[in-house]
């Protein structure tokens, strides 16, 4: 924590307002929309594996094909919009862009994404005496999540102009 005082017009000099954090923005009132865009992001996003569990429903022990895919899926997602959000030249020139990253990477794709359904079906394996496909859906899930970010990291860079990275 800083001790030195502020500065006579009240700005912190340990705060650098060309890069604020994407909770920041003008005014008080962006504490309020950043909780309403991860909440409503989140609403969507979990409406969102809804219909993905409703279309792949889960039959017996079998390996979690629903749970697997909205992971890898969300993984790769994030993979794009951090790439959009933090190194994309023209991204800074909309308004509210510091509510884009909560909204999407924070609401939608945390409600879509599911570490809490990972867990208990990999518990729920186990339970049943299918330690291996346990094994199988813990590692692969992990391996599948970090491929995916990277991968889509990788391909977002080489296809859209990026600038220095903060």
């Amino acid at each position: 924590m800083s001790t030195q005082p502020l500065e006579p017009d009240g700005v912190d000099p340990d705060v650098d307002l060309a890069h604020p954090p994407h909770f920041t923005g003008p005014g008080r009132q962006d504490g309020w929309r950043t909780v309403l865009a991860v909440s409503l992001g989140g609403g969507i996003g979990g409406l969102a594996r809804l219909g993905v569990n409703t279309l792949a429903p889960r039959h017996g022990a079998g390996f979690p094909w629903a749970t697997f895919a909205e992971n890898a899926v969300g993984c790769l997602l994030i993979g794009v919009l951090m790439v959009v959000v933090t190194e994309h030249p023209s991204f800074m020139v909309y308004p509210h862009h510091h509510l884009v990253r909560p909204f999407i990477g924070t609401g939608v794709l945390g409600g879509f994404t599911t570490f809490s359904a990972y867990t208990t079906d990999a518990r729920a394996l186990f339970a049943a005496g299918h330690a291996g496909t346990a094994g199988l859906y813990l590692t692969a899930t992990l391996v599948a999540g970090l491929a995916a970010v990277v991968g889509a990291m990788a391909v977002t860079r080489r296809a859209l102009p990026v600038t220095e990275r903060r």
